[in-house]
């Protein structure tokens, strides 16, 4: 019996995918940073905007009022990414009052209210300011808030609530962080067994550091007054751990509407201050959340064609636009399951898939299902179509979203999507692809 054309294609391709290992590959992805900011603006603080970085300097807009509370301010946002895979979001409700507000993200650009946590200190005439959010060593997670029972000319203290259950529905009522009084804008991290907080003197108006051996105090002040030479009127300070152990202290010269960042590897001792370039007159008092995708796994370059592990009849193909893992066998299905591998829009040490019989498009997600879409050329859409290349959950390799570290490219009913990380066979299977010679 002659055997059909394409069947002896297709084995000469698979024979020839042994050879890959030896194929010029991308540059290693990682882990490859990508940086969340979160800030209200000079211009509102009713509309929270959201930027992302690659490099914790230069950051561009993804999304401008991105989210808006159903009543009052959203002032001084925090976000963190916690163990559900969702965003978390705590800011500043208004002037006085003693609430502070909480919203919920699956992807940092589309925000959903939660509700306003009433902490209790003196009702509506005082003023509780610039809620943290902290992730304790043991996994706890705090919010520490600056608040007055006297309102905005009172003396503030930081004081912290500890979530009380994991969806972070439920909270425990403050309890004060042993720091004297007049300090706003508490910032915490831990490094080893101590913890280091930043945070404004609210009669200078210098940021000074404190240390100690517990989240209770009691705090000995290691830098005061012009202790790292930034000068007076600075507020807002947020910390961000970049790839070589430094770390990024931002804060904001709001007298002057400037934004600015100093750098230390021991947080004891800082550099000059640095004007942020792009969003100084713009963004106010945010954080900075780093998320990493990838391990590190180097992904051939050229054109190729992505093979199911679990399904291995099928491979990675567009389709109308979309894309599925499907059985090929067609000259037209082969050229839609070839892709050429190409540095990643967004960042260069990941990889972004062009299609080969549309040049001028890519795989990208949007809202999680992963399409061939022009490139318009912005900055979201070069992140929505750049993935990191990992070790294989199931063999071969994995593809991790450079936009949502911790979702990755797999199938799911044959369609693809960008899925969060699940435990178990099935996603791993599904979430790995073996890189082979290209279908056309």
């Amino acid at each position: 019996m002659r055997v059909p054309r394409w069947r002896a294609v297709l084995a000469a391709l698979a024979a020839a995918a042994a050879s890959l290992a030896a194929a010029p590959a991308a540059q290693a992805a990682g882990p490859v940073p990508h940086y969340v900011m979160t800030a209200f603006t000079n211009s509102s603080e009713s509309n929270m905007y959201v930027y992302d970085s690659a490099n914790a300097t230069n950051f561009s807009l993804v999304r401008a009022n991105a989210y808006t509370p159903p009543s009052g301010l959203i002032r001084d946002p925090s976000v963190i990414r916690h163990t559900d895979g969702y965003y978390y979001l705590v800011h500043t409700t208004n002037w006085t009052g003693d609430t502070i507000g909480f919203a919920r993200s699956a992807d940092y650009v589309t925000w959903t209210f939660l509700r306003n946590v009433r902490v209790g200190l003196n009702g509506s005439t005082g003023s509780t300011w610039a809620p943290e959010w902290f992730t304790d060593s043991d996994g706890s997670v705090h919010v520490i808030f600056s608040a007055s029972t006297a309102g905005t000319g009172g003396q503030f203290r930081p004081y912290r609530i500890t979530a009380a259950n994991a969806d972070l529905s439920a909270w425990t009522s403050p309890v004060a962080l042993g720091i004297p009084a007049n300090y706003i804008d508490s910032f915490v991290v831990k490094v080893g067994g101590t913890y280091h907080n930043f945070l404004k003197n609210e009669t200078t108006k210098y940021i000074e550091h404190a240390t100690a051996s517990s989240l209770n105090g009691p705090w000995t002040f290691r830098g005061t007054g012009n202790w790292a030479g930034w000068g007076a009127g600075l507020e807002g300070p947020a910390l961000v751990r970049l790839p070589d152990g430094r770390w990024r202290l931002y804060f904001d010269q709001y007298g002057q509407q400037r934004y600015y960042y100093a750098d230390s590897s021991d947080l004891n001792s800082f550099g000059a201050k640095v004007e942020l370039p792009g969003l100084s007159g713009t963004a106010r008092h945010f954080t900075v959340l780093r998320e990493d995708s990838g391990d590190g796994t180097a992904v051939p370059a050229g054109n190729r064609s992505l093979r199911s592990v679990n399904f291995t009849d099928r491979y990675l193909r567009h389709r109308d636009n979309l894309a599925y893992v499907e059985p090929v066998s067609t000259t037209t299905g082969r050229q839609d399951a070839t892709f050429t591998v190409v540095a990643g829009l967004a960042n260069s040490a990941c990889v972004s898939f062009r299609s080969l019989n549309f040049p001028d498009r890519y795989l990208r997600h949007y809202n999680f299902r992963v399409r061939l879409d022009a490139n318009p050329g912005d900055a979201t859409f070069a992140r929505d179509a750049t993935f990191c290349g990992r070790a294989g959950f199931a063999g071969g390799l994995s593809f991790e979203s450079y936009s949502h570290p911790g979702r990755y490219l797999r199938h799911y009913n044959y369609e693809a999507r960008v899925d969060l990380y699940t435990a178990g066979s099935a996603f791993a299977g599904d979430a790995s692809f073996t890189v082979t010679a290209p279908l056309a």
